[in-house]
């Protein structure tokens, strides 16, 4: 989809970015503030989360929750909002005839929030429903534990629901203070913005938020060498959930973002991918997945997969022998050469919607790094072995890896995994 970006930093301090689509019938916004759990104390883990369900309840103009979200909503104007470790983000896609009305309303909600006592104490019922919805989710867990072993205090989703009882009304009042602040604010908004940037613009700069005075900074955290595997017995799960991680004490380059997104399509993303292609071909398992992720001050690689006790090792044979392979550039060329298909095939299709433009810039977020969406099918197209090799040897290079097991394997077949993959480090 066409489109041109313009990079806008406004009076009240607030930064972002405008993207004009032409004849966009809808517009998509996202207003993002580094209000994560990272700012506050782990015993209060759960106050930005609460704070982000509330906030958009009664307000000084509506005074209830459910009358807000009515006139918010009246016109089929979708908006959510989510918390993570670094932000509170809030989103909406609104039809092109409505722009300003809701996204006055979305500014009001963030700047004039009342916070009433029974909507925190319904919120907090909500959000304890919520995460433990989330416990049924194995993968989760899995991960949360795993996350433990290298260091990390992310609590687990169980754990969660017992640090609620610690967070009360005042805290959410406080951190909404403390980090809804225009400085603080970074926004992306997408759709036919011909003749509407002043508008826009105004809108943003009057919101009511204080100036504040700069954006609050991530934390500098990295990843230690996990001493065991994580085994976690679970009698209702038949099978088991298997979770390999690998972390490096930086953050990846570009290049390495791209080589390991085409690993990703090669290793585990279609039916004749190298690990997953191989191990539906045998009969050994219904899915893998695996990706990358860079945070502040590392990154990432993880592989997952629900699989039969007795076809892990047969498995992990393929995901040793495969992972391997691409470190060493072990890459064959028609394989090289449908990943690349693939990968552009993809990216044409990932950018059809005006939502799906603006979250092509979310790294904005992360880093105010300004994506060059033209440039990315030659990019994927320059891509050599010798850079997967490359960025697949720096995710292991330094022997910060572990594995975790979720079901009744037992620890004699863990340690077994553990063993068969250990090499991966090496």
């Amino acid at each position: 989809m066409k489109h041109t970006v313009e990079q806008i930093k406004l009076s009240n301090g607030a930064e972002g970015l405008f993207i004009h689509v032409p004849r966009a019938r809808v517009m998509s916004y996202e207003f993002n503030f580094r209000a994560g759990e990272y700012l506050v104390e782990r015993d209060k883990w759960e106050v930005p989360h609460l704070m982000e369900h509330v906030i958009l309840g009664a307000n000084k103009r509506y005074r209830d929750a459910r009358g807000f979200q009515a006139e918010l909503q009246k016109n089929g104007a979708y908006t959510n909002a989510y918390t993570s470790y670094y932000s509170v983000s809030y989103v909406g896609e609104v039809a092109d005839v409505e722009w300003d009305r809701v996204i006055r309303l979305q500014l009001l909600a963030l700047a004039q929030p009342l916070f009433l006592l029974k909507e925190f104490k319904a919120e907090w019922g909500n959000i304890r429903d919520e995460l433990t919805a989330y416990c049924n989710n194995h993968f989760r867990h899995l991960g949360g534990e795993l996350g433990k072993t290298f260091g990390f205090t992310n609590p687990t989703d169980a754990e969660r629901i017992k640090l609620m009882k610690s967070a009360v009304r005042k805290d959410l009042v406080e951190h909404w203070k403390r980090t809804h602040l225009a400085a603080n604010m970074r926004f992306v908004i997408a759709g036919n913005l011909r003749g509407r940037r002043d508008k826009l613009k105004q809108i943003i700069e009057n919101c009511g938020l204080p100036a504040g005075t700069a954006r609050f900074a991530l934390p500098a955290e990295t990843a230690k060498k996990p001493e065991k595997p994580v085994y976690i017995h679970n009698e209702t799960v038949p099978n088991m959930y298997l979770y390999i991680d690998s972390y490096a004490s930086d953050i990846i380059t570009q290049e390495e973002d791209d080589a390991l997104s085409l690993a990703r399509i090669m290793l585990t993303e279609t039916l004749h991918s190298r690990i997953f292609g191989q191990a539906r071909e045998k009969g050994l398992v219904y899915s893998v997945n695996s990706n990358h992720y860079y945070a502040s001050a590392y990154s990432e690689w993880w592989l997952s997969a629900q699989v039969i006790a007795a076809n892990a090792p047969a498995l992990c044979d393929i995901i040793l022998k495969e992972i391997k392979n691409v470190q060493d550039g072990k890459i064959d060329a028609a394989d090289l050469k449908a990943a690349k298909q693939y990968a552009l095939g993809s990216f044409q299709r990932s950018m059809q919607t005006v939502g799906s433009v603006a979250n092509a810039y979310g790294r904005y977020f992360f880093d105010e790094h300004i994506e060059d969406i033209d440039g990315i099918p030659n990019r994927i197209k320059s891509i050599k072995k010798e850079h997967m090799a490359a960025a697949m040897q720096h995710l292991f290079s330094e022997n910060i890896g572990n594995i975790g097991v979720l079901g009744t394997a037992g620890d004699r077949l863990v340690n077994s995994l553990n063993r068969q993959l250990a090499s991966l480090w090496e």
